[in-house]
């Protein structure tokens, strides 16, 4: 009698233990997502200040928090002040630009001898290189910043694709490229002024870096979530370590030194895309061209 006495109060010590055991797991699991959801919210403080090892936690995911919330205010002010810095610098050059470029043009109008003209047409294009970089500065900052907001709405992906290929149509005729346009049907939910911006960035790098008598094709692809707008071109390729890089911020490839612009057109590109829910991609090889495609959620 004694012995089952015996395994039965070592049978319920051990009910015991394992409803002890498992009552404390879930106070611990209760007030660990207590604590988690408070720092998701904003509201995290230290509310315990014993020897447990989750006052030990909460401290250390306080002090983790504060940390965070510091850097993110400094980034925010860093980023605050540069865009301030930008505008006023755009600002403040607007009217020194716009009269380099005059002066430019009468200078051309003059009779010059042969390196004058050259010395003429040097000086406009390198104005219009620094304004063009300087608005590219100016929209990049204020996206970053939110100051510009992209507002994407449902709609049809074919006006935002004509009216970029239209403003390239020239560029690419003068250079003796081909600019073909295939499927442009598709709809999307995107910002209509900001997704042309971002194609247009995209041909402007299919027209520079295809070399004359080449190809630059636009089309629109749709898929079951993203409509896709994919440019092609026929230029150099890529190779596959550059590709990770060339969406960076003034990046330039080493083999693009000679080549117009200032790095900045696909930086400006991802960004919008992310923006508005999508994303960009690169798919090249050397020597056998490359196609941007740009990836709009479909609504």
């Amino acid at each position: 009698m004694t012995k089952y006495l015996v395994i039965g109060a070592v049978l319920l010590l051990a009910l015991t233990v394992v409803i002890y055991d498992r009552w404390r797991t879930a106070r611990t699991m209760k007030r660990l997502d207590d604590m988690l959801t408070a720092a998701i919210n904003g509201s995290f403080s230290e509310k315990n200040f014993d020897e447990s090892r989750l006052s030990a936690l909460e401290s250390r995911l306080w002090r983790y928090l504060t940390a965070s919330a510091l850097s993110e205010r400094n980034v925010r002010e860093q980023k605050d002040q540069i865009s301030a810095l930008i505008s006023d610098i755009s600002h403040q050059t607007k009217t020194p630009v716009a009269n380099l470029q005059l002066y430019a043009q009468l200078l051309s109008e003059q009779p010059l001898t042969p390196q004058g003209k050259d010395c003429a047409a040097a000086i406009s294009a390198q104005a219009e290189k620094l304004q063009n970089l300087i608005e590219a500065l100016v929209k990049t900052s204020r996206l970053e910043t939110g100051i510009l907001a992209l507002h994407p709405q449902p709609g049809e992906i074919s006006p935002a694709v004509e009216r970029a290929v239209t403003q390239y149509a020239a560029r690419a005729g003068e250079k003796g490229i081909t600019l073909t346009v295939g499927q442009k049907e598709g709809s999307a939910v995107f910002d209509l002024k900001w997704t042309e911006e971002a194609v247009c960035n995209l041909l402007d790098n299919a027209v520079k870096y295809t070399p004359p008598g080449g190809t630059v094709t636009v089309e629109v692809k749709n898929y079951e979530l993203f409509s896709t707008i994919r440019v092609t071109d026929t230029g150099p390729g890529i190779s596959e370590e550059e590709q990770a890089k060339i969406f960076g911020r003034f990046y330039r490839a080493p083999g693009a030194w000679q080549a117009e612009g200032v790095g900045i057109g696909l930086y400006l590109t991802r960004q919008i895309a992310e923006k508005q829910g999508g994303y960009v991609k690169v798919e090249s090889a050397l020597g056998k061209g490359s196609v941007f495609s740009l990836f709009l959620p479909r609504p």
